[in-house]
């Protein structure tokens, strides 16, 4: 299936033993792993370019531009003088030639994709990009490669930054821009963590035109894991995209989020990045490109890189385990970019937790001093680590995630047109009997059942705020074998949403999915099944007050059962329900005076 680009771009940087990390293997395991897995040969490659000057000039000014210019004629002493003036990054005669490189090959992809030529890529390149600013280098960062790639495409653009450290640059480019949302989950540790900025704090939200558009979700503590990183998307960065409805998704696609690495340590494993690249992928057309930033730990990198480009390529997502809800500072910063974007997003409008009157990032912060402990990270650079000694951690290899040899089977009446790549049913068994035998050696004994009936969300926007905010936290974490998709006559929901609902599903059961349905959606259900993109549904208006109360009044029913659907704190969930209750009654009173 031939819908990515794979660019291979080198830089050798100073033989500086301050630069330990950031190292030429980190691409060469990457692209050994590829070949080893069989990814490679699946992909599409092509020459790559260098950047013009204007391209460059997209997101950094001609003063910084001309000095950069001048770093291959420099001498060593010359280098390491221009390197001191900026933050953590290292100079070599070479690297202004790789950096131009690096953008050239990510705009290469972007070209590649929003012309079709292929569905979505992935831009393997060094030097990374997200720190560095319009006039200076940063944190290993030369130029920035994402920034510049949304500025040269034109388009209304989603940018997820999953790396580790905040990617203070595409902030800053994009703070007061409102066709780019730019969402950042980073090591904060209040303030205390590089690159130690207030600005990383999740009450910066954007500037003039563009607040509301930037996304912050500071990790205060480390030890992150599948059940965090999945929790952030379901209850933050999935409502508002799909509201935002972008043209284009980037990927800053930093691996040192994943666990063993130096610089993040945090616990969640490679496979989870395949679930996370899987409900992307339902954004935009499908259009996403993924552009290498950090990941220093070459085991964990190499995992991460194939388990990400296997998504792209359509292979189903490996079986979730062990996901049992968020902990409760993931719970708490969760519930502070909730609040902080309240005012600005129709999908949280309706969120009845109480706004964040005191930030609890700062509380933590006095209390840890009153107590003479020190924010674990302290104010060291990017590449600086922690402890030498510390103990080396180890986990399981994510296992194989072989592609079936048939994608998709319909048992259909035979003047029924459904995609040619479908493979037919044909035999003396009831159609979906036969389907599920030929299913069941591959499953588990339980499933989950998905049913849309007639009544339901009043709207498109209702709809699908449940679908991430409900349906998807609770199916990741009961993790069945089976997924059955029951679309019921005159059920309302239009094909877009219906082939949306279908792909995000695809993400659960290793892709096992069974639809049951009318014929009307059976053509839109195959084209989903066969991994199609979901087409766009446009940018989402409010949900309608009474479908987000009683999605509400289930959440917290529910919530002492399944972690995954909770979105705050102890104390914010209390606070909540008293505020809830309230206003109940207060709306109750109301609708009697009406009557």
């Amino acid at each position: 299936m031939e819908n990515i680009y794979i660019f291979f771009t080198e830089v050798m940087w100073s033989g500086s033993p301050a630069c330990k990390i950031e190292v030429p293997e980190r691409l060469t395991v990457s692209h050994t792993a590829l070949q080893e897995e069989g990814l490679a040969e699946r992909c599409v490659s092509v020459p790559i370019r260098q950047a013009t000057d204007a391209e460059i000039l997209l997101a950094h000014s001609e003063e910084y531009l001309e000095a950069v210019k001048k770093t291959p004629h420099m001498s060593l002493d010359e280098l390491r003088t221009f390197t001191q003036q900026y933050g953590d990054v290292y100079f070599h005669p070479n690297i202004y030639h790789c950096a131009k490189l690096a953008i050239g090959a990510t705009l290469q992809l972007v070209d590649s994709v929003m012309t079709g030529k292929v569905r979505n890529g992935m831009a393997l390149v060094r030097p990374p990009g997200h720190h560095s600013q319009r006039s200076a280098a940063n944190g290993f960062c030369v130029f920035n490669n994402v920034a510049i790639a949304a500025h040269y495409a034109k388009k209304q653009v989603l940018i997820v930054d999953w790396d580790v450290h905040h990617g203070q640059g595409v902030q800053f480019a994009f703070e007061d821009d409102p066709s780019v949302l730019y969402f950042s989950w980073h090591r904060y540790e209040h303030q205390g963590f590089w690159p130690n900025l207030r600005e990383s704090d999740y009450d910066s939200v954007g500037k003039e035109k563009g607040a509301g558009f930037n996304i912050n979700v500071p990790w205060n503590k480390v030890g992150m894991e599948n059940s965090d990183y999945l929790s952030v998307f379901f209850h933050v960065l999935l409502p508002i995209a799909y509201e935002f409805s972008p043209d284009l998704v980037f990927v800053c696609a930093g691996f040192d989020s994943a666990i063993g690495d130096p610089e993040g340590h945090m616990c969640a494993t490679p496979d989870i990045f395949a679930h996370l690249t899987h409900l992307l992928k339902s954004l935009a057309g499908g259009k996403l490109c993924a552009v290498l930033e950090g990941g220093y730990n070459l085991t964990s990198l190499a995992q991460s890189v194939c388990q990400t480009v296997q998504t792209l390529l359509g292979d189903p997502a490996p079986q979730t385990s062990e996901l049992n809800g968020p902990c409760e500072s993931a719970l708490e910063s969760i519930q502070c970019v909730r609040s902080a974007h309240k005012p600005y997003w129709a999908c949280l409008k309706h969120t009845v937790a109480p706004p964040v009157s005191e930030p609890s990032t700062k509380r933590c912060k006095l209390a840890e001093k009153e107590e003479g402990v020190q924010a674990e990270g302290g104010q060291k650079g990017e590449g600086d680590g922690q402890k030498a000694e510390e103990e080396e951690v180890v986990w399981m290899k994510p296992p194989s995630r072989l592609a079936p040899p048939v994608h998709t089977e319909v048992a259909l009446p035979a003047d029924l047109e459904v995609p040619d790549r479908c493979d037919r049913v044909r035999s003396s068994l009831a159609p979906t009997l036969e389907i599920l035998q030929r299913l069941s050696v591959l499953l588990q004994s339980v499933c989950v059942c998905v049913c849309v009936p007639p009544q339901g969300c009043s709207d498109v926007a209702g709809l699908m705020q449940a679908v991430l905010c409900l349906l998807l936290p609770l199916a990741y974490e009961y993790d069945p074998g089976l997924v059955l998709l029951v679309r019921g006559p005159g059920s309302g929901v239009g094909k877009a949403a219906w082939a949306q609902i279908t792909s995000l599903l695809q993400g659960l059961a290793q892709g096992h999915t069974l639809a049951l349905l009318q014929e009307e959606a059976v053509g839109t259900t195959a084209a989903s099944l066969l991994g199609d993109p979901a087409p766009s549904l446009g940018p989402l208006g409010a949900p309608l007050p009474e479908d987000m109360e009683a999605m509400e009044r289930l959440r917290q029913r529910l919530q002492t059962h399944w972690g995954l659907l909770q979105n705050a704190g102890e104390q914010m969930i209390t606070a909540s329900k008293e505020t809830y209750s309230v206003t109940q009654m207060d709306n109750n009173i109301l609708e009697n005076q009406n009557s």
